[in-house]
């Protein structure tokens, strides 16, 4: 609870200024885990804490008066106390005790709100407790949320958890949670109708802001925007799925978004065998392996220019016919003719099986 003392701390310093008497908080262990005279933190005062089990609420003890938070049902976890034994240190102790019960109420919901998103997305609670949870913490269970998943690059920062976390001030409809070393994980509340743009655009700013402020590379996985609470998991899965197929088919783009993954989701999700078979269909053996780098790359300018001959051939700075002899050449080595349409589409997706099939060896290794 390392988090809730600093909020506690924070609290009692503000009061200060205001009350000429000392004022702390002790835990269920009669440690004092806030003060305003500084060096008493740490301190243990058991006995006090055993005086207020037998006596209940509110104790007047070794020059101190002490007052539990929390209703009397509940298990003592903290106790405020206030120097002096007279009726305004019992005055003063009860105001102290009715502003820390606010904030750890505050901290407490904020702190079960997050833990409950984190189990969602983590798939540690069953989905018929996700609407029974919701209810409880007081989550619209229809509002449209999206997942970002923030990977940073190696090496990776504590502090990005901060700056992202400084990034989203309204922590009761946004999260942002660590879930390893380099994820931190977004759940955004957006409005009802938003355009991917909109959340590209967003996914940017967190890639700016980290980059400026800790000189840390990150990339951004965007899923889909979820309608109801249980589908943030879903949308989870769909950012770190963007991640995964981005580093294979679009190594130049650092945010990639779900929805727009195109036929590269589609190959990602084939196993390794049925490419392995497509790709013997489409090459008569080696035939792909022996185009050289300079072919490889005419073949890319060749689909980025929409199979255009003459076009191409003017951003390569090379003759029109240059151009139909190398073209005719992949036909003579492949069978594909790439200036035919249906024999360009095999061969373009010919290629990302490839590159797929190649990042698979990779990873095995």
């Amino acid at each position: 609870m390392e988090m809730a003392s600093r909020l506690f701390q924070s609290i009692v310093l503000q009061m200060k200024d205001t009350v000429d008497r000392t004022i702390g908080i002790v835990d269920a262990s009669g440690a004092v885990v806030a003060c305003t005279d500084l060096p008493r933190i740490g301190e243990m005062r058991e006995e006090a804490i055993t005086e207020l089990g037998f006596a209940g609420e509110i104790v007047r003890f070794g020059g101190y008066t002490y007052h539990t938070t929390g209703d009397r049902a509940s298990r003592l976890e903290y106790a405020v106390f206030v120097q002096g034994e007279d009726e305004l240190a019992r005055s003063i102790c009860s105001l102290v005790a009715v502003s820390i019960n606010n904030i750890k109420t505050l901290y407490d919901e904020k702190h079960d709100k997050a833990t409950f998103v984190k189990n969602i997305i983590l798939d540690n609670i069953l989905p018929g407790d996700i609407y029974i949870k919701s209810r409880e913490l007081h989550f619209g269970n229809d509002v449209p949320r999206v997942v970002f998943l923030v990977r940073q690059q190696a090496p990776a920062d504590v502090a990005a958890i901060d700056v992202v976390n400084g990034m989203f001030p309204d922590k009761q409809k946004d999260f942002v949670l660590h879930i390893s070393e380099t994820d931190i994980v977004v759940v955004k509340e957006v409005k009802a109708g938003s355009e991917i743009k909109d959340l590209v655009k967003l996914a940017g700013s967190i890639e700016e802001t980290l980059l400026s402020e800790l000189s840390v590379k990150c990339l951004i996985g965007i899923g889909s925007v979820s309608s109801q609470m249980k589908d943030i998991a879903k949308s989870f899965k769909e950012a770190t799925t963007a991640i995964e197929v981005g580093a294979v088919f679009d190594t130049e783009k650092n945010i990639i978004s779900f929805e727009n993954l195109g036929i590269g989701r589609l190959i990602y999700q084939l196993p390794i065998t049925l490419c392995e078979m497509f790709l013997s269909e489409v090459f008569r053996k080696g035939s792909i392996d022996s185009l050289d780098q300079e072919t490889l790359f005419t073949i890319q300018k060749f689909f980025e220019n929409n199979l255009n001959v003459s076009e191409t051939s003017r951003k390569l700075f090379v003759h029109r016919n240059t151009l139909v002899y190398r073209l005719e050449k992949i036909k003579k080595l492949t069978g594909l003719d790439l200036r035919e349409f249906d024999h360009a589409i095999v061969f373009k997706v010919a290629l990302m099986v490839r590159k797929y099939l190649a990042s698979r060896e990779e990873g095995t290794r």
